[in-house]
């Protein structure tokens, strides 16, 4: 693997980097860029939480999508390792949990420093999927559920742009089909919510196959409220990046 991404660290990274013992790097789930996170606080008592910016959409529009949850896990491995450079965590909820899990799995392969811990919310195992209400959606659909999502009124050719864009990762999401569990070098912390309607605390246990070290726990809310960094989830985070199971 060539390391050393041709975009700059900063295009995937647009946070600064803060010089904290450790880092989580946290991936937008689909449709979505790193703004998803500007409710989320800089830090989890002494963990940088670094939203991670993916290519074709937001400031990296003008880029080609990433294609395959492969190809993008190869790509993020390559820009971000740099950034590794401490313990550092990955985040994903929904479809980023499998991204985020596809990166370990390169960093696995690849001999590279691996994840103290990757944090999975509401998602299935990767062996389990494509799960979601998304994956049988309309364009129309799509649309008005990021209609239904956005903390204000869209444009319409925005609007059209981030369905476009939403419609690629839910095509990328339904060709992601690993065959069998992949036994990881990391402790996984399993994220449910006690009344998530999309995908429900109980259809998370295939993750136990992924890992020797899980610690699963089921947090009050629904499935966005993560978007709101409620005290319970950066509690888990600074917990889980403290110790290993």
């Amino acid at each position: 693997m060539t390391i050393g991404s041709t975009v700059p660290l900063r295009r995937w990274l647009p946070r600064p980097l803060q010089e904290t013992e450790s880092r989580i790097f946290c991936l937008p789930y689909s449709g979505a860029g790193a703004s998803m996170f500007s409710r989320w606080p800089d830090a989890a008592d002494g963990t940088g939480l670094c939203p991670v910016q993916l290519p074709g959409r937001e400031n990296r529009l003008r880029e080609p999508h990433f294609g395959t949850y492969e190809q993008l896990a190869q790509d993020v491995v390559e820009a971000l390792l740099p950034a590794m450079d401490r313990p550092f965590g990955l985040f994903g909820h929904c479809s980023s949990a499998l991204i985020a899990f596809e990166v370990a799995v390169v960093l696995h392969r690849e001999g590279l420093p691996m994840p103290r811990r990757l944090f999975c919310s509401s998602q299935v195992a990767p062996h389990e999927g494509p799960y979601g209400s998304y994956l049988t959606m309309t364009d129309n659909e799509l649309r008005a559920e990021l209609v239904a999502l956005s903390d204000s009124k869209l444009d319409a050719t925005v609007l059209d742009v981030v369905t476009e864009v939403l419609r690629a990762d839910v095509e990328a999401n339904k060709a992601y089909r690993p065959t069998e569990p992949v036994l990881l070098d990391t402790a996984i912390t399993t994220i449910g919510w006690s009344t998530d309607q999309e995908v429900a605390p109980e259809l998370m246990g295939g993750w136990d196959q992924y890992s020797e070290r899980i610690h699963r726990v089921v947090l009050p809310g629904v499935h966005h409220t993560f978007l709101d960094a409620p005290a319970a989830l950066l509690t888990q985070f600074a917990d889980g990046m403290a110790w290993d199971d």
